[in-house]
């Protein structure tokens, strides 16, 4: 069974003003970046941007932060862009920020139906305040509590006609547990291959994860 495909401006329609949304990326690595163009262009205004960072100004994710498009911010970096960092001083942008390492565990917990991750990351730190510490064989952790997202917007190299996804080389980084944690799944990969061309080894999201696979963007569409 083909995996519907839809058109970028498709997609996003179907993400309504005030959701939820996971992206895949780091510092625009792996970004799904016609998606971002396209939130963007429709001006879908008081997300939750659940992402490892907000990139830079105007840049990847940046770019829903430069539009004012997101009312509260949840990853674990926000230093490479002072425009996030602003908005989050000015309380424009509510803010969670967690280790990197305790955030991706989340999501895939959110993903596998986990209540939450323990570690010890964070212990005696602010990052602890208002969290529950367990105690087990005597040594202590934090439960983080699992994430999960109304959509995730997956960047890939590629899909098949079926959905699966291969990605390239780091650009696989948070893509792979977001694409397990949402309640619809958009990939927009580089390009769409038959069936069968992905090597089962190299299928990092397997087609069951997928809802939508954006189609390819038409070479001089908009030229006329």
């Amino acid at each position: 069974m083909k995996k519907k495909s839809v058109t970028c401006e498709q997609a996003v329609e179907m993400i309504p003003d005030g959701a939820s949304i996971m992206v895949g990326g780091f510092m625009a690595a792996g970004t799904p970046h016609r998606l971002i163009d396209e939130l963007v262009r429709q001006n879908k205004k008081n997300l939750t941007l659940i992402t490892n960072d907000p990139a830079w100004p105007n840049i990847g994710n940046g770019k829903l932060i430069h539009a004012k498009l997101v009312s509260k911010f949840i990853g674990s970096f926000i230093g490479g862009n002072p425009e996030a960092q602003q908005q989050i001083i000015k309380g424009e942008i509510q803010s969670e920020v967690c280790p990197q390492g305790t955030f991706v565990e989340r999501i895939r917990a959110g993903g596998f139906g986990l209540g939450g991750v323990l570690t010890p990351t964070g212990i005696g730190t602010t990052v602890a305040d208002g969290k529950q510490v367990i105690e087990v064989d005597g040594k202590s952790f934090l439960l983080e509590k699992p994430l999960r997202a109304d959509f995730a917007l997956i960047g890939a190299h590629q899909a098949d006609y079926l959905g699966n996804l291969s990605y390239f080389l780091t650009s696989r980084n948070f893509n792979v547990a977001m694409a397990t944690a949402a309640d619809v799944v958009i990939a927009e990969p580089d390009e769409i291959v038959p069936t069968g061309v992905i090597s089962p080894d190299l299928v990092a999201t397997p087609f069951v994860c997928v809802d939508y696979i954006v189609q390819r963007e038409q070479k001089g569409a908009n030229n006329g």
